[in-house]
């Protein structure tokens, strides 16, 4: 595996403006843009997977720093831990395509649940249990007909389709869930390519972490608005906060001992959000308060 054949994107059934303050909360620099109606695409501006000992810029490898520091591990592992940690901090599931020149593959996050995924060997050959997709189409609502007919096929030899010809394959049938990659976002391409095509797009943006206070303003913003407003104010919501810390914890401590990014990052993820709740209770019960003083 050298640095020039690997490459990686992250697909969310969401539009970008829901993405964009769960995103930040992986303090991982990317290129956020719309891929399709309801559907956005996140591709790192770094190379935080290993290859060949080195980061591609000529230095020993290492990760960004973040809390899914992933210096050592193979690029399925650090999409893997990225997508889990976006899926457990929203209510959307997440898609992360790979490609390495050896393999290629999919993980596919959906909230609490064990994530899914398919890997093909880069002559195409399948590398996966077949219940795999039909467990990928379930979650998604994809037709379990017309849909899981070609992603079945997908699972099949055949000799004129290589790896990153069955991603493009997946890709196809997700065009039906209203999927449009930007042009340029194609599997098989190398990071590089992938983070100049993104950036290219007129509603691209960057999205890196800019520290707590930022991200709770961002993240205030972002429920006030939402359709979940109801839910981040009172007894519900703290009661979800509860739970969100109850299993963000344990959950980041355990990844601490498996010594797996993406594990740390789902934790910290939730404990992010259910400290926001807490806080933005308190700080709406005072400002209540207060207006009532006046």
């Amino acid at each position: 595996m050298t640095a020039a054949s690997v490459g990686a994107l992250l697909l969310c059934r969401a539009d970008p403006e829901t993405v964009r303050p769960v995103a930040r909360l992986l303090q991982e620099r990317m290129l956020l843009t719309p891929a399709g109606d309801g559907w956005s695409a996140l591709v790192p501006d770094r190379k935080p997977w290993r290859h060949d000992g080195h980061d591609g810029n000529g230095g020993a490898g290492h990760g960004s720093g973040g809390p899914g520091h992933t210096g050592a591990e193979p690029v399925d592992r650090v999409l893997g831990g990225w997508a889990t940690a976006l899926a457990v901090g929203s209510t959307w599931p997440v898609l992360a395509l790979w490609w390495d020149g050896e393999r290629s593959g999919f993980t596919l996050a959906a909230g609490f649940r064990r994530p899914v995924g398919y890997i093909w060997l880069a002559d195409g050959t399948p590398a996966g249990e077949d219940e795999a997709m039909r467990t990928f189409a379930a979650r998604l609502g994809l037709d379990p007909v017309l849909d899981l007919q070609a992603l079945e096929a997908l699972t099949q030899q055949d000799p004129e389709a290589d790896a990153d010809a069955r991603l493009r394959g997946l890709l196809a049938v997700l065009t039906r869930a209203g999927v449009s990659m930007p042009p340029g976002l194609t599997p098989g391409e190398p990071a590089d390519r992938l983070r100049a095509a993104a950036g290219a797009h007129r509603e691209a943006e960057v999205i890196e972490w800019a520290g707590w206070r930022d991200a709770v303003r961002v993240e205030l913003d972002a429920v006030e608005s939402g359709s979940l407003g109801p839910w981040i104010i009172g007894p519900r919501a703290r009661a979800v906060a509860a739970v969100q810390v109850a299993a963000g914890l344990p959950l980041a401590l355990w990844g601490a001992r498996r010594r797996s990014g993406g594990w740390i990052a789902a934790g910290l993820v939730l404990l992010a959000q259910g400290a926001l709740g807490f806080a933005y209770n308190r700080f709406r019960h005072e400002a209540g308060d207060a207006g009532g003083g006046r």
